[in-house]
């Protein structure tokens, strides 16, 4: 049975010369034409029976998919200086080539097919492959010639898939001697074929299709295979063999483009509150009644009322001349000319107290460092707001001031009172913002600056290397920016919790600070900050949680005190 055509041959054709006139020849040629009949009938049931949308369950990893169009396997359109890089890196990670055809062996005593183990490894490498070069190859390598339903069944399998029908299943195990099934479905002793009966030992019918299992539940797992090889297709895959720190400093070495992408966890340890952790700057801010604690930072509320996001902008103004290790992480990258660019979604501007150049940084949430009146646009430096913010007052433009008067007069104690009603007939369609004061930020329902488009586009298929670091990745678009590096990029997150709706290939958990620490000493480079000389001295301790996944933290004392009794 081919894959490309499993079924040839499963109707015969016989031409019309070759048919007897006989009575007992037309007799058969009837019975032999309603016997085709009902075969061609219940193979176009068969066929064109879809599967149910949940016929697959991924039981290896979860994937991000990626952006629409997007190539895996040829590299993009780039400079000429840039080709080498590029075919470099796909060669890097190329996956090796599988080990001889997956052999299915069947037991001579019982008749039943014997499955071979798969590892979480091998389905990796099975997937990274097909991604790498292709159905048509991934086919080729990974099935032999002579070929039943079964080794379909293992292939789904060994791409990361769980098949939970349960019909389907009992049929696989109902001819198998160690496959271990999820618990509910139906078992080999209950498994019957349709209608309770016994496969047709009739030798015209048998001729039909030898397999197995049933027609159908070959053509479902055919059916399924497509749609496993698709999923993976069209979801980035983890490298095979980029998946450890020290992949990781290698890689940091020879990079020379890094392109870094930061959150509000680079600053934490400044005490700059993070927006989404229990310890978060929205927990906080949930006594306030909203029904959303991003409300705070809509701008269409902002516009109706600016109150609301001054009555909190205290606990999030940045504080100034101060930067965090991992700041200085970022400028020692840059210093050494393999920083391409560093998006972050901070607004305190810490990067460029750390020295980071404005050429080298997007701030793709815009940032306290200016100001703009939201009437008439007049731009001013963000520090000159500062105070109005810490005593929670509304800063207003001073060229905005006097026709905001007329709309929004102080009342003189003593003088009559605007009637509401009049005033709201005179300006009612005067938003409480005019001339107000606004720090340079993006809020929800604004528009990304002008900068992040210029240069995303290009820097996604220029760089050679993704550290995301202190993010959670939930806010569009910049959380889409994992999505558009080529296939064959290295991603790395630092990060205190995991972010599981991506697909890093390596994942460094522990406070950012601690992280990028370690990986200086590693690279044997010194960091431009302060706490360089103590942060050089600190053991850190980097333990394997799973696969491409390590858990880091400073040495305690207790942990020291032990690693020197254990070696006395």
């Amino acid at each position: 049975m081919s894959l490309d055509s499993p079924f040839d041959g499963a109707v015969g054709k016989r031409p019309l010369s070759e048919v007897s006139t006989n009575s007992n020849d037309v007799s058969s040629v009837q019975n032999e034409g309603a016997k085709k009949s009902r075969v061609q009938d219940e193979e176009k049931e068969i066929f064109d029976q879809e599967p149910p949308a949940d016929e697959l369950e991924d039981v290896v990893d979860d994937y991000v998919p990626t952006q629409a169009g997007e190539s895996k396997r040829e590299p993009p359109e780039t400079d000429a200086g840039d080709s080498k890089d590029i075919l470099d890196a796909l060669n890097e990670y190329m996956p090796a080539d599988p080990a001889p055809a997956v052999e299915i062996t069947r037991n001579p005593l019982t008749g039943k097919y014997r499955f071979p183990f798969i590892s979480k490894e091998e389905s990796l490498a099975a997937r990274s492959y097909l991604k790498y070069h292709g159905s048509g190859r991934f086919l080729d390598s990974h099935l032999p010639e002579d070929l039943n339903s079964l080794y379909i069944y293992h292939l789904i399998k060994l791409l990361g898939f769980q098949i939970k029908d349960k019909q389907l299943l009992g049929a696989v195990q109902a001819v198998s001697e160690n496959e271990t099934l999820p618990q509910g479905t139906v078992s080999s002793a209950e498994f019957q074929q349709p209608n309770g009966k016994e496969k047709s030992q009739d030798p015209d019918e048998s001729d039909y299709f030898d397999d197995p299992l049933e027609k159908k539940h070959a053509v479902r797992l055919i059916k399924d295979l497509q749609k496993a090889m698709n999923k993976v297709l069209s979801t980035r895959m983890r490298l095979a063999n980029f998946h450890s720190l020290d992949h990781f400093v290698e890689k940091l070495k020879t990079a020379k483009k890094v392109l870094i992408l930061t959150g509000a966890g680079i600053s934490t340890s400044l005490g700059i509150p993070d927006f989404r952790s229990s310890e978060g700057f929205y927990s906080k801010i949930r006594h306030l009644g909203l029904d959303d604690p991003q409300d705070v930072f809509n701008y269409e509320i902002f516009m109706q009322d600016p109150s609301v996001f001054y009555n909190i902008a205290h606990m999030v103004l940045p504080p100034e001349n101060i930067y965090s290790p991992l700041h200085s992480f970022i400028r020692m990258i840059q210093d050494k000319s393999k920083l391409l660019r560093n998006y972050t979604q901070n607004i305190d501007n810490l990067e460029s107290y750390a020295g980071i150049q404005s050429e080298k940084m997007v701030q793709c949430h815009g940032s306290f460092a200016t100001a703009s009146c939201v009437t008439c646009h007049w731009k001013l430096p963000g520090e000159r707001i500062f105070s109005n913010i810490r005593n929670l007052e509304l800063p207003l433009c001073p060229y905005c001031y006097k026709k905001r008067q007329e709309f929004f007069p102080t009342n003189v104690p003593g003088s009559k009172e605007r009637e509401g009603e009049d005033f709201n007939s005179l300006f009612g369609n005067v938003l409480k913002s005019y001339g107000v004061l606004k720090p340079d930020i993006t809020f929800f329902g604004e528009a990304l600056p002008s900068k992040f488009h210029r240069f995303i586009r290009d820097d996604v298929l220029k760089c050679d290397l993704l550290i995301c670091i202190g993010t959670s990745l939930k806010v569009a678009p910049v959380s889409e920016i994992v999505n558009m590096i080529p296939a064959y990029v290295p991603q790395v997150l630092i990060n205190k919790d995991p972010v599981r709706h991506a697909e890093f290939d390596l994942s460094l958990l522990g406070y950012c600070d601690d992280v990028a620490a370690l990986v200086t000493q590693k690279c044997g480079w010194s960091m431009p900050h302060d706490k360089w000389l103590a942060l050089k001295e600190t053991e850190y301790v980097c333990e394997l949680h799973e696969r491409g996944t390590y858990e880091i933290h400073a040495k305690s004392t207790d942990e020291s005190e032990k690693d020197s009794s254990s070696e006395q």
